[in-house]
This record gives C-alpha cells, structure tokens and sequence, in this order.
C-alpha cells in the first residue's frame, strides 16, 4: 500500500474547495459578531473526563482517545465543540450575564455519519448562555437560519421537536422509564412494530402515546393534532406551546421557507432539554444544520446555566456550493526594480491579485485567471497593465 494514502473518510482540501470553505468560515464569524457573539478555541483535545462530562453516548462511541505521554491520563480528540463550549462558560468566562459565544474548528469523529461524510467536519456554531426564556431559543434559530441565508440557500426546511414531550409520557410509566434509551432509539426510527412491542407491558395511556409520535410530522398543523391525541399533561402542553411560538416566529412566507414539526425527531435527545431544531437544504438527505436547548450540559460543569445554540459542519455545507469563478488576476514578471516592486505593492494594496512568474516557469492555478499582465510601456520607463486576449 502506498505511503501516502489517508485514511478512510479523511481527505485533503484542495485550493478551490479550501477557498469555498474559508470564505464561507469568515462570512458566518463576521455574522456572528454583528449579533454580539464572542469568538472562543477550545484545544483539539482534552483529558477524557472532560470532553464526556455533559455529552451523550454518541458523543463517547465518536471520540478518538490516546494516552497523555506526559501524564499517563487518557486523552480525548473533540468529537463536538458544544460541551467545550459550555465549559469555558461556566468555569473561564463565569458571568452571571447573558453570554453569547460562537466558535470554528476541526472535530474528529471514529466512524463517518453518513456513507459520503468526512470523519473530520469543520464544525461552526453559535450558544447562547444565561437566559431560559424563549427570546434565546428564537435568537438562536433566526441566527441559524441567517447563517445559511448568506452561504445562498434561502429555500429551507426547518424541522422543529421537543424533548419535553417524551420525557413527559415517561415520566408518567416507571416501565417506560426504564427502556428510555431504547425508546429513543425505536422514535429516532420511527420504527413503529418494534414500538408495539417494546410498549406491550405499558401503562395504556403511555402506550398509545408512544405509538402516536412516530405519525406526529408535517406541517405546523401537527401541533394540534399532537394536543388532541397525547395525554393532557402540564411537560407536553408547555412543549407544544413553545413549539408553536417557535414556528409562528420562523415563518415567513416571503422568503420561501417552510417550517416543519416531527416530535419522534430525538437526534440529540441525551443531552438536550428543550426545544430542538434541524435545517434541510435541496441536495443534502440529512440535516445541515441542528440546534436545541441543553440547560442542564453547565451543571455537569459545577454551575447550571440556561444554554441554546445550534452548529453545522461547514465541509459538507460547502460541497453543495457551485465551483467559485476563477478570480481575475494580474500576471507580473519576476524582478528587483524598486519600480516594479512599488507598483505590485500599489496593486495588492488596491485588493488586486498580483502573481509573479518565475524564471522558467508558468503559472498553474486552480483559483487565479490571469486576465492582465503587467508590462512596461513603450518608453519603458513606466509599469503599465495589458489585457490579454
């Protein structure tokens, strides 16, 4: 096997796909800032303790771990910026004020999510920290929703679940209680003759609830549906009430969007608390983007804080992007005369693309067309730009 091989689901990024995802990086971080968020990086890897305190299982099954040479403890590769996130809130920043944080940066992950994903997102994000009200959960979902806007996809599906609903029926069947986590993973696949027979001993009421959540998806309609066929209970009618405000404020038919509610949606349920949310773009099968609410992640770190926020992995957010135009640049010759020198500094500082071409070489660029040389006027004292057919 040929040394230079990489692993599977790991790859390089060339010059053009590098480019997309740079400029789509500094577009959203401007736009984070221009709502108020605060830049933070968090180190690629932590003691182990660390990085799972919080997180779910997935999160663990995901994490690549090493042992620290120097300490001998067990390292974790972040496989999710999240819970690094909320951690720098409660124990370095510790404000008792609102706190908005967004981050960027590689993750690693053990196993590809899907048959065509890098085992290495650049994962992107924004939290809001402090305040438990719905304003933060709408802040977060309008700023979601911004973030794709500006990478060009206006023509979205938001998908909306809370948490709340299935832990109120649970709460209500201590059987029920018990299989949570294999509950959990029946709704997540809506896989409904397994339901059946995994809710056969239960409490009747529980029963039929479980078994209505796998039908309870479509438009904001379902809510109402959702009142009339789950058991009047105070931890689902509160969660339905903020999913329909939540909805209510995403919708605006001006901008083509639609907004969706599917209650057996629980991708994150381990740790999240509340409202959740995930954003489907034309070309992609899965969620580009997902958010929610995870109150209790800060306790875990010694000080509770109210927490909402969402992430997305810009590599794959970038695939979906047409080639970028190839930029128009300026082809200059190689040389030390202060004439020369002065007048590409002029250029670049003008924003131009000015690329010098070494002695014996052409120039080979997958980003750059050279549409203009720069070349000495006919006296041949003066450095002038020439279009080139």
């Amino acid at each position: 096997m040929p040394n230079w091989l990489l692993p599977e689901h790991i790859a390089d990024v060339l010059p053009s796909e590098a480019r997309k995802i740079e400029e789509l990086r500094r577009l959203m971080l401007d736009n984070f800032r221009l709502y108020g968020y605060e830049l933070v990086m968090p180190p690629l890897l932590e003691y182990v303790e660390s990085l799972m305190t919080g997180a779910g299982q997935d999160t663990e099954l995901r994490t690549f771990k090493l042992v620290d040479q120097i300490s001998g403890r067990m390292l974790g590769l972040r496989a999710d910026m999240t819970t690094q996130v909320a951690r720098i809130d409660a124990h370095l920043l510790n404000r008792a004020s609102v706190t908005r944080l967004c981050y960027a940066g590689s993750v690693l992950h053990t196993r590809p999510s899907g048959l065509h994903t890098t085992r290495e997102p650049l994962q992107i994000g924004a939290e809001i920290y402090g305040h438990a009200g719905l304003e933060a959960d709408a802040e977060i979902q309008e700023l979601a929703l911004a973030s794709l806007a500006l990478a060009g996809f206006t023509d979205v599906r938001l998908d909306l679940s809370h948490v709340g609903v299935l832990r109120a029926i649970l709460a209500e069947d201590a059987n029920a209680a018990k299989d949570e986590a294999a509950l959990y993973l029946l709704l997540r696949a809506k896989d409904v003759p397994g339901l059946e027979l995994q809710t056969a001993g239960y409490a009747p009421a529980a029963r039929a609830a479980l078994l209505a959540l796998p039908n309870l998806y479509g438009d904001v309609d379902v809510l109402k549906r959702a009142r009339e066929v789950l058991p009047e209970l105070p931890g689902i009618s509160k969660a339905l009430a903020e999913l329909a405000a939540l909805a209510a404020t995403a919708d605006n038919p001006a901008t083509g969007r639609e907004v969706a509610i599917d209650l057996a949606d629980l991708r994150g349920y381990q740790y999240e608390s509340g409202a959740m949310f995930a954003v489907y773009v034309p070309g992609l099968p899965n969620a580009v983007l997902r958010g929610g609410r995870y109150d209790h992640v800060g306790e875990a770190f010694g000080r509770a804080r109210p927490a909402t926020g969402f992430s997305m992995d810009l590599r794959e957010l970038a695939r979906l992007l047409p080639t970028a135009e190839r930029k128009h640049s300026i082809r200059a010759p190689w040389g030390n005369a202060p004439e020369l020198k002065d007048k590409i500094a002029e250029l670049r500082k003008a924003g131009e693309v000015v690329i010098q071409s070494l002695p014996g070489h052409s120039n080979e660029q997958d980003e750059f067309e050279c549409d203009r040389a720069l070349v000495l006027d006919d006296s041949g004292s003066n450095w002038i730009l020439k279009n080139l057919g």
